[in-house]
């Protein structure tokens, strides 16, 4: 069936609401706009699903949503799990309160139990709340820190962390046998209650995970001594963090913390920002202008459900600083092993530091400085989680500290997804301790760049949206594959790594091993002078992503490098879309 006939038959089958069809009547005559939302069916890809809030096959809506959570109820009754149960929370934006009650609703008529949280929460909630419960699943209702009109539905497993191999297939393959919305199921919400089928959740999951948080403080001490002195800008941007951030900080004993106040309430449409993404300087407007009045020493904002976390640091002088997600990673790292081995005098032999393929090659300096292993993992902090069950199960490994560059890390493992919560309060602990010691976390981040390297890494990216998008990003993979370049940014190519392909190409005599890594449309160029590139689609958003990293002599040197590289892919990318 065509687009247009899909969208015909939305108008005219009886299963549809009026609400639906009058939006529908609304774009009549826009071909390009019924092409656009009807063209596919919302792809359930390895995170779930993530789209436009809208009437349509493409589009987030009451049915996409219910579609996709019949196929998971499906799988999860074909291997047993129903009677664990599923977590269920969501977040700030449009839609969210109604896309889980959908969710729970349809688990419920197909025999498992949801556990609803009564408000918003953070992602890491969720992914504590699935273990905590003993749940076979969770489902997250967010788009993250994608722009106002996106929602989107996240799965995760038992362990916590989002659905792998083999569940994430398994999962997808049963979504995509649900052809016909009026194949699902779903039941009134009050019988859904009284049968026990549907259960609200709140604070014996909040006051558990709050103390799991504080098992990880390492130094108590500083922030008793320095707790007073140490003046904090915070805001989560509309988002869910406000509650949990605020709470931390305050019963840790970090009495000086200010909310950006036109910043504090949840609001799905972001009023205040046109993209809620800590990783765009424009999200920190308000809150600078905040901290400058405050003269505050850290200025912190979370995305919308609380799992990244920017950072502006404030040196002796007065100038704030901003620190990446690969800095602020690093930063906090460096700060948890050294104090566990200030603390017990020893690391754990097996001890890991895990991050992404895209993160700064800082990490693994950092781990060769404290003799531990650094792993690489795909991109998605699934994957590190993964790791955390690996060395849990086998008895192998003591997972120390994870990190991605995209502003996300875990210090724990009572979660299986990076946790702005605890990274906000990591960061805070580590300036309590280094302002014992006279320094700034600028200081400190300084002194670590001098002790193993001046690393510098970004990310660019080219947005295309649409059918067209899509497929133009397809060929661009395509065409690097036929066309591997030789040099990049006027680094030597030395090392090709194709994830998709399993395997790893050394360039000067050809020879190939694999990449031990699960298959990924992933493509890694290791650089001489330990520089980097690594492209690839991105899993949320309808843009493809050229990830790098340089080395430099001194902060100077790296940024020029660095500003290089950019330019370097930046006309790569036009090259790219020219060809194809």
């Amino acid at each position: 069936m065509g687009y247009k006939e899909e969208y015909e038959k939305w108008l005219s089958d009886d299963y549809f609401d009026a609400k639906t069809k009058e939006e529908l009547k609304g774009i009549a005559g826009d071909e390009k706009e019924i092409e656009d939302r009807f063209y596919r069916a919302l792809e359930f890809g390895t995170a779930g699903l993530r789209g436009v809030i809208g009437a349509g096959t493409n589009r987030m809506n009451e049915y996409t949503v219910r579609q996709a959570t019949q196929g998971l109820a499906n799988y999860i009754n074909k291997v047993g799990g129903a009677q664990k149960g599923v977590a269920i929370s969501y977040d700030c934006r449009n839609m969210s309160p109604e896309f889980a009650d959908f969710a729970a609703l349809c688990l419920a008529a197909n025999g498992i139990k949801a556990y609803v949280f009564d408000s918003l929460r953070p992602t890491p909630v969720l992914s504590y709340a699935v273990r905590k419960l003993g749940c076979i699943a969770g489902i997250n209702i967010t788009a993250s820190h994608n722009p106002p009109e996106y929602n989107g539905y996240k799965v995760y497993w038992e362990d916590g962390a989002q659905i792998t191999p083999p569940h994430d297939s398994g999962i997808m393959d049963e979504v995509k046998a649900v052809s016909n919305f009026a194949d699902t199921k779903t039941m009134e919400k009050e019988e859904a209650i009284s049968k026990g089928l549907y259960q609200v959740i709140n604070k014996e999951i909040d006051d558990p995970y709050m103390d799991e948080l504080k098992k990880t403080v390492l130094h108590q001490d500083a922030i008793d001594a320095e707790g007073d002195n140490i003046t904090i800008v915070y805001t989560p941007l509309h988002g869910t963090g406000n509650i949990p951030v605020r709470r931390i900080l305050s019963e840790l004993g970090f009495k000086n913390v200010f909310v950006v106040p036109e910043q504090e309430k949840p609001d799905g449409n972001f009023p205040t920002v046109s993209y809620p993404n800590p990783e765009a300087k424009e999200a920190f407007a308000l809150a600078l202008k905040l901290g400058e009045e405050k003269n505050a020493d850290l200025v912190l904002a979370t995305d919308p459900d609380a799992d990244r976390l920017g950072v502006y640091v404030r040196d002796k002088e007065g100038a704030y600083h901003c620190l990446t997600g690969n800095m602020s990673g690093c930063l906090i790292g460096n700060y948890v092993i050294s104090q566990r081995l200030a603390r017990d005098g020893k690391l754990p032999e097996d001890g890991a530091f895990v991050r992404s393929i895209v993160s700064s090659n800082m990490a693994d300096a950092i781990a060769k400085k404290y003799g531990i292993q650094l792993i690489e993992v795909l991109t998605g902090f699934k994957y590190i989680g993964g790791k955390i069950l690996e060395f849990e199960t086998t008895g192998k490994g003591t997972y120390l500290f994870g990190m991605e560059e995209s502003y996300g890390c875990l210090t724990g493992t009572y979660a299986r997804d990076k946790d702005a919560v605890v990274a906000s309060m990591a960061l805070c602990e580590a300036a309590a301790y280094y302002k014992t010691q006279g320094k700034t976390l600028w200081d400190a981040m300084l002194d670590l760049y001098e002790d193993v390297g001046y690393y510098q890494d970004a990310v660019s990216s080219i947005g295309l949206s649409g059918k067209e998008g899509i497929e133009k990003i397809g060929k661009i993979m395509v065409d690097l594959r036929a066309n591997a370049p030789k040099e990049i940014g006027g680094y030597e190519v030395l090392k090709v790594r194709d994830y998709q392909t399993d395997e790893i190409r050394t360039v000067a005599d050809g020879s190939v091993v694999p990449t031990g890594l699960p298959k990924s449309n992933v493509l890694y160029y290791e650089l001489s002078d330990d520089a980097w590139v690594c492209v690839r689609p991105s899993g949320t958003e309808p843009k493809i992503k050229f990830y790098f990293g340089i080395k430099g002599a001194n902060l100077d040197d790296a940024q020029q490098k660095s500003d290089a590289m950019a330019s370097a892919l930046d006309q790569l990318s036009k090259e790219l879309i020219d060809r194809n």
